[in-house]
């Protein structure tokens, strides 16, 4: 295997593990990431399929045993498992149904740097916006949420179909916008992931599933296990930061790093794809 295609997946791993649920973007990392690697052809669409779905493996470890709580109370007929499985399906089907119709023309258009570097920007100043409000607390734990809550949510996650947007970023500050405490926000964020993620990886797996090469095998193999890890510190580092912190920092850096790739590719210093 040439190293230094191991070297490029061990980076896109370590990328896409670090950013898929903290709210700064992870499809807008790995496009730029990937345009910056040369790494942005058939090889790589098949790769950030791998290395999503072990992203979204961590999660599930992550929270193995909130998971196997609610299969058992789905078992023992529980109210709340029952509740909390409806949840996660109304917010999980904006963006499914939405995806479906828009998302070909989504990537035709808006997968490109520049256009990144602008959700970016306008993300970072929602963010700040949103934490400059006064928050009014409807919600405090996932467990005292109802459908329209999960709805909104969801409608907001909707909006993460624009690369750039960040999904967990569009679902934690709508769940502040709609009344829900920073925890609940940020843990249901995570659990949306699971559905949201898994539908979206095998939806790509079979869309690119002639891409599949044995090949590849240490390619997907290094950049899966690297986006295992650092998806994992990256939830709970993410899970203890907001116990003390607000996302005022992570809006700055989105603000700060797209700036940076519009000015780039104005003074050409970077010579990014066709924008």
């Amino acid at each position: 295997m040439d190293p230094i295609l191991l070297l490029k997946a061990l980076t896109l791993g370590i990328v896409e593990g670090l950013t898929e649920f903290l709210p700064v973007s992870s499809t807008g990392h790995l496009i730029l990431v990937g345009d910056l690697l040369d790494f942005n052809d058939d090889k790589g669409k098949m790769f950030e399929i791998v290395i999503q779905f072990a992203a979204i493996l961590a999660v599930c470890w992550e929270f193995r045993a909130r998971l196997g709580s609610v299969v058992t109370g789905l078992r023992a007929g529980r109210e709340d498992a029952q509740r909390f499985v409806l949840n996660l399906a109304v917010a999980f089907m904006p963006a499914a149904i939405l995806g479906l119709l828009f998302a070909s023309k989504i990537k035709q258009y808006l997968f490109k740097p520049v256009p990144v570097a602008l959700a970016f920007i306008v993300g970072g100043v929602l963010i700040l916006w949103a934490e400059r409000r006064k928050h009014v607390i409807r919600v405090e734990r996932v467990d005292n949420m109802g459908w329209r809550d999960a709805l909104k949510v969801g409608l907001a996650q909707s909006l993460a179909l624009i690369p750039g947007t960040s999904r967990s970023g569009a679902t934690i500050i709508g769940g502040l916008f709609f009344g829900m405490s920073r925890q609940a926000a940020t843990e249901f964020s995570f659990f949306l992931a699971i559905p949201t993620l898994f539908a979206a990886t095998a939806y790509e797996l079979i869309k690119y599933r002639y891409l599949l090469n044995t090949d590849d095998l240490g390619m997907f193999a290094v950049g899966g296990a690297a986006s295992f890890v650092s998806a994992f510190f990256a939830v709970r580092g993410l899970l203890r930061y907001i116990s003390h912190h607000d996302f005022s920092a992570f809006a700055w850096y989105r603000i700060g790093f797209g700036i940076i790739v519009l000015l780039t590719a104005y003074t050409g210093a970077v010579s990014w794809s066709v924008s």
